[in-house]
């Protein structure tokens, strides 16, 4: 099999199903804001893969490539529907079980942090907010085509999940936290 086609070559791709559209898409911006969310989790493992400390985050981050693969493949599907999803919707209860593992173990802000401490953590800040460009994009994406709530639900926790995961890398590493200092207390 050959990794080109060439029919990207005049702009356009095609879908799951057979459909071709621009590669400007609302639908190919969707699924390709998840691809590129997946690569920067596989830069996460990698970092996280060398120290033991962080087994737990690093199993728990596979987990969640496959979960973003599956969104991915759904988000490319417009046939994709609430009964057909290959996104498993359990997901959404075990994501909050792990934001809620790990928001607490790194002790209570009461100012919004700046990205950053170890690379690790702002690598996961990146992940963060390619994750809300991805959500921005299901937003678009829903104005036109069905998007099944459970994908965006997932998303919307995948951003929590990953400012927790960040705040607990510089935690486990000793990595003292940047406050943003312009602002006043805002989670009281």
């Amino acid at each position: 099999m050959k990794l080109y086609t060439g029919i990207g070559d005049k702009g356009m791709t095609k879908l799951i199903g057979g459909a071709y559209v621009s590669k400007d898409s609302d639908r190919v911006k969707a699924y390709g804001t998840t691809d590129e969310l997946n690569s920067y989790v596989g830069v996460a493992i990698a970092r996280l893969s060398n120290n033991d400390k962080f087994s737990d985050l690093v199993k728990s981050l596979i987990h969640i490539q496959s979960c973003i693969f599956d969104l991915g493949t759904d988000i490319a599907n417009p046939e994709t529907n609430s009964n057909n999803l290959r996104f498993n919707k359990d997901n959404i209860k075990w994501i909050e079980k792990e934001i809620d593992r790990y928001q607490n173990e790194p002790p209570a802000i009461k100012r919004f942090l700046l990205p950053g401490g170890s690379e690790t953590s702002a690598i996961l800040q990146v992940c963060r907010t390619v994750t809300r460009r991805a959500e921005r994009c299901l937003v678009t994406l829903s104005w036109n085509s069905d998007v099944p709530n459970d994908i965006e639900v997932f998303i919307n926790r995948l951003s929590d999940y990953f400012y927790a995961i960040a705040r607990v890398v510089n935690y486990r590493l000793g990595i003292k936290e940047n406050f943003y200092e312009n602002g006043n207390e805002v989670f009281h």
